[in-house]
């Protein structure tokens, strides 16, 4: 799913581009996450089954044949779909309920354990119970940060590792190292520690994304601001030019949202951009949007910085963690 239709679904407003299957999964997600949110400040919140179930019925309940809030009826396995080969087997489905409990309860009595390392290992250990027909994946990431948020940890960016592991060569790793520690099959007493060193270097490595995302915005804001005054354009085009500057692309609905102002103003507003050369109009009518023009993706080139990063765990010691949990 492109960029520009996960911020239509975050803004409630129509895909560009997405599948119906695709739009509803997002859809249900946003859901789950914003109730997920509500809950952060909750005076009565506890952990239970229920609330979980719950939670997976409202990210899957556009397909009820994936047996939305139920716990899986039979064996559930994960294939790697690269080599088409089973990875993972779940413990078998009569084991799911009592599992469930389990880390419910540790959930619940776990206060001391460092935010983040508790959020893994909600994370880690819904994933290998896979209680689910499907999404289990979602459903542990969501789990994992409303561990977070329970902890007043609700900017989004560092309550969700969304992000680092919707990147390619991080998608891999997170099924690697799934794999390693899981080996196959339900086995509890093996050593967590790469799972949780991996998830406390891609919050590091998230959160230090969005310190050098900043820096760079703020630059192009600046200079983006000196060039629109040269034109005689607004000073609210910023939002569309900005957008536009990052490779994303620009709708009516979007921009008259963040710079609150009338249908008939935005599109003014973007056709004198366009005549400027700061954007360029795509198709017509309701499906119009506008990208970046090489004006302004020479003064994005300006702001950007090295991506080097250091890494958290040059070396890892192992005994420098203590993990308690169903998963040791």
């Amino acid at each position: 799913m492109s960029i520009e239709d996960a911020i239509a679904a975050a803004e409630n407003e129509e895909p560009l581009d997405a599948d119906q299957t695709s739009w509803a999964a997002v859809v249900c997600y946003r859901e789950a996450m914003t109730y997920i949110l509500t809950l952060s400040d909750d005076p009565h919140f506890g952990y239970s089954t229920d609330l979980i179930r719950g939670l997976h019925y409202m990210m899957l309940k556009y397909d009820l044949t994936k047996n939305p809030g139920r716990w899986r009826p039979g064996p559930v396995y994960v294939r790697d779909e690269e080599s088409n080969r089973i990875v993972y087997e779940g413990p078998d489905a009569d084991m799911v309920p009592n599992l469930m409990e389990e880390l419910v309860d540790y959930l619940n009595s776990n206060h001391d354990v460092p935010p983040m390392v508790l959020g893994a290992m909600a994370h880690l250990n819904l994933v290998m119970i896979h209680p689910f027909s499907d999404g289990n994946g979602r459903m542990a990431r969501g789990l994992q940060s409303l561990v977070l948020a329970r902890t007043g940890i609700v900017a989004l960016p560092f309550s969700s590792i969304e992000e680092y592991l919707g990147r390619a060569p991080n998608t891999r790793a997170y099924y690697d190292v799934l794999s390693e520690v899981g080996d196959g099959s339900w086995q509890p007493e093996r050593d967590t520690r790469p799972w949780v060193r991996f998830c406390l270097t891609a919050h590091f490595l998230q959160a230090t994304t969005l310190l050098r995302r900043s820096r760079e915005l703020e630059r192009l804001w600046n200079m983006l601001e000196i060039e629109l005054k040269k034109a005689g354009l607004p000073e609210r085009l910023l939002f569309a030019t900005a957008e536009a500057a990052l490779g994303l692309k620009v709708r009516n609905a979007t921009y008259r949202s963040v710079a609150d102002i009338s249908l008939q103003v935005a599109s003014r507003d973007l056709k004198l951009a366009a005549d400027a050369g700061f954007l360029e109009a795509h198709g017509e009518r309701r499906g119009r949007f506008y990208r970046g023009t090489e004006r302004v993706f020479e003064i994005r080139a300006l702001t950007r910085e090295p991506k080097d990063m250091p890494y958290p765990f040059e070396s890892p010691d192992p005994k420098a963690l203590y993990l308690p949990g169903l998963q040791r």
